[in-house]
C-alpha cells in the first residue's frame, strides 16, 4: 500500500476481495461504517415508474433539465458541491458515454427526484449513483419511482441487473431500494486508516 495514497487519514472502498481485506487489516486498516448492497434483476420488463422523467445524456443535453438535476442533488445531499460545472466535467468524460441522467418531476411539474444511471457493457451489471429526492419532496413516494425509472433506464441500455450500494445507517435509502424491487445483500465495510 506504500506510495498509493498519501500518508495521514484515508479510507478506501474494499468491498469485496477477502485476500485484500485480510491485508488492509493486517496493515492496520480497520473496518468502516457499514454499507448495504441492493441489486435488482432486469430479466423481466421493468414497471412503469408512475412519474414524467426526462432524460440527459451524451447526446441529449438540455440547459433546463441539467439545471434541475444539479438542483435536485443539492436539496437531496446536506454538505453536497455539486455544480452545473462539475455536472458538464462529468458529462463531458469518457465514462459518461455509458451514462444517463434522470430527472423525476410531479404533477406540478417541480424536479423532485434524480439518479444518474452508469451502464458498463451490454449484459453486464449497471450502477446507480447518486440518487437523490429533493428534501421538500420526500413522503411521497418519488425515491421509488427514480429508483424504478433508473431500473428501467439500465434495461434498456442492456445491463444484466441494477446495482446500488448505501450506508447501512440510510434505513429510509434501503427500504425505498427494497420497495423498488431491489433485494438487499449482506452488509460490506469500506476501511480506513487513522493515520
Amino acid at each position: 500500500m506504500r506510495g498509493v495514497l498519501p500518508d495521514g487519514a484515508s479510507a478506501v472502498e474494499a468491498r469485496f476481495g477477502a485476500a485484500f481485506q485480510d491485508l488492509l487489516q493486517r496493515s492496520g486498516w480497520v473496518a468502516d461504517e457499514p454499507w448495504t448492497p441492493l441489486s435488482r434483476e432486469l430479466v423481466e420488463q421493468v414497471e412503469d415508474c408512475g412519474i414524467r422523467v426526462e432524460v440527459l445524456d451524451a447526446d441529449n443535453i438540455r440547459d433546463r433539465i441539467v439545471q434541475d438535476r444539479v438542483a435536485v442533488q443539492r436539496a437531496s445531499f446536506p454538505n453536497s458541491t455539486f455544480t452545473l460545472e462539475r455536472w458538464r466535467a462529468m458529462a463531458a468524460a469518457p465514462p459518461y458515454r455509458g451514462a444517463r441522467c434522470l430527472v423525476g418531476y410531479d404533477r406540478d411539474g417541480d424536479a423532485v427526484a434524480a439518479v444518474t444511471v452508469w451502464s458498463a457493457v451490454e449484459g453486464r451489471p449497471g450502477l446507480l449513483e447518486p440518487l437523490g429526492v429533493h428534501r421538500d419532496h420526500r413522503g411521497h413516494g418519488y425515491g421509488r419511482a427514480i429508483t424504478v425509472a433508473a431500473a428501467a433506464a439500465l434495461q434498456e441500455m442492456g445491463s444484466s441487473s441494477a446495482t446500488v450500494c448505501t450506508p447501512s445507517s440510510n434505513v429510509g435509502g434501503v427500504a425505498t431500494y427494497v420497495s423498488a424491487g431491489f433485494q438487499k445483500l449482506p452488509d460490506v465495510t469500506d476501511f480506513r486508516r487513522a493515520s
